[in-house]
């Protein structure tokens, strides 16, 4: 096999191995809520909500280390240990333990943060200026088809179910916890590269995952993003913009991962497929998530206009699931109780309605995240590093403050908070990106090749 073959076969390996992990944990994270509701009357008293949120709390914090942790263990080792947490995590509902959940909830913070940087180093060292496209696309594409398998299985698993019973969870959750093992095993398929180095070079194993020039540039990476220079970076005019934008993405990401599967199986008038409905919901998140994603990634190499028409779309597209979401759905749905809720909105609940908002919060998504990604690539092209840590640290923050309040908000308050966040968000890329213009035509250069 080729050096080029063995890096697309890293780079399938990869996104397989993801796509067994996010099935499991996506999944999982969907219906935690709805599963944990209905054991609230046993000795168990944790809640979904609170767990995300240590989660996204501990993540956004431990980016600070993950580096370090990656340039020592190595790579592949990094992700295998961390996707052992990610199993660890979801089998904790098989017989779930309050202490055990939380603590597990920690855990996989500090797993996901090893992960990713892990993910990213991997990509990085996988691909060169020619093929960094493909790769990311084709990682891209595998990650996101998470989103139909493991909610698929919900779709008909949980048929004509009104309450989880204990078969039920058990069933689910050994099916999820084996899915995200597969996932772990399968990175020990990723291989090494032969050394490919003149002899005048200095000799070393130089494998794909784990050598020296590796570790050095992590270690360089760590040093480079989380010192002077990305905190100077933090108060610079454009990312505290752009962080408002940031912010947002970090609450919806929220609802739409989280409370909005818990909504739908909550209400009552959904009859015998309010739980079944909750792995539709997320089929229809994915196919929102990788329409957009693909749209807008392809016209964004063509898009004379810019960015801002994707982003206000973006908005536009949530607003209108967010009114729709409003009449739909009861108040009371994020924090009802087992029994669930027969509380009726401004109109009589309609599954129809609900799946579609399914897919707009998915589309609306993919248009803020390919336009942020896009606008802070461009802007700081030879300071990505810091740029893209301050991004996922803000996002993060805002995920786990989201969660909390989802405990005990009702969900009129959700949508507000949404849309004022959004609103600002909004005005604010809008502002980065005039700029960002500006600047191009100063300069002589065409608009379009932003």
């Amino acid at each position: 096999m080729s050096p080029e073959s063995k890096k697309l076969f890293n780079i399938i390996i990869l996104g397989v191995s993801f796509m067994f992990i996010f099935t499991a944990f996506q999944t999982c994270g969907n219906i935690a809520q709805t599963v944990i509701t209905n054991l609230n009357n046993t000795d168990f008293h944790g809640s979904g909500y609170t767990s995300m949120s240590i989660i996204y709390g501990v993540f956004s914090a431990s980016n600070l280390l993950s580096p370090s942790v990656v340039a020592i263990v190595g790579p592949q080792l990094s992700m295998v240990v961390s996707g052992i947490f990610y199993s660890l995590y979801i089998a904790i509902f098989i017989q779930p333990a309050t202490w055990a959940f939380y603590t597990a909830s920690v855990f996989i913070g500090i797993a996901a943060a090893v992960l990713w940087t892990a993910q990213g180093n991997c990509l990085t060292v996988n691909s060169d200026e020619n093929t960094i496209g493909r790769n990311s696309g084709v990682f891209w594409a595998l990650l996101q088809s998470s989103l139909f398998f493991g909610n698929l299985y919900i779709y008909f698993a949980w048929q004509g179910k009104t309450h989880i019973s204990e078969s039920d969870r058990r069933t689910v959750f050994i099916a999820l916890t084996v899915i995200s093992l597969v996932g772990t095993v399968l990175f020990f398929l990723i291989r090494k590269q032969e050394d490919t180095k003149t002899p005048g070079e200095e000799d070393s194993t130089n494998e794909i995952l784990g050598d020296s020039s590796v570790t050095r540039s992590y270690i360089n990476f760590h040093y480079y993003v989380f010192t002077e220079k990305s905190i100077k970076l933090s108060f610079t005019k454009e990312i505290m913009l752009l962080s408002v934008t940031t912010a947002y993405t970090g609450l919806e990401l929220t609802f739409f991962s989280g409370v909005y599967g818990t909504c739908i199986g909550a209400v009552n008038r959904f009859g015998s497929e309010e739980k079944s409905l909750i792995g539709l919901s997320g089929i229809f998140i994915g196919v929102g998530e990788i329409l957009g994603g693909g749209i807008f990634g392809l016209l964004s190499k063509n898009n004379r206009f810019g960015r801002n028409p994707v982003v206000m779309l973006g908005i536009v597209v949530h607003f209108i699931a967010f009114y729709l979401i409003f009449f739909n759905m009861p108040n009371d749905a994020p924090i009802a109780p087992m029994e669930g809720t027969d509380d009726v909105a401004y109109m009589i609940p309609s599954k129809e309605v609900a799946i579609f908002c399914s897919f707009l919060l998915g589309l609306g998504d993919s248009c803020f995240n390919t336009q942020l990604l896009s606008i802070l690539g461009f802007l700081y092209s030879e300071d990505s590093a810091p740029a893209f840590a301050i991004f996922k640290f803000v996002q993060s923050i805002c995920a786990a403050v989201a969660y909390f309040y989802s405990n005990y908000f009702l969900l009129q308050w959700q949508l507000l908070i949404m849309v004022v966040v959004g609103f600002f968000g909004t005005i604010t890329f809008f502002t980065v990106e005039w700029e960002a213009a500006a600047a191009l035509v100063a300069r002589g250069s065409d608009y379009s090749s932003i």
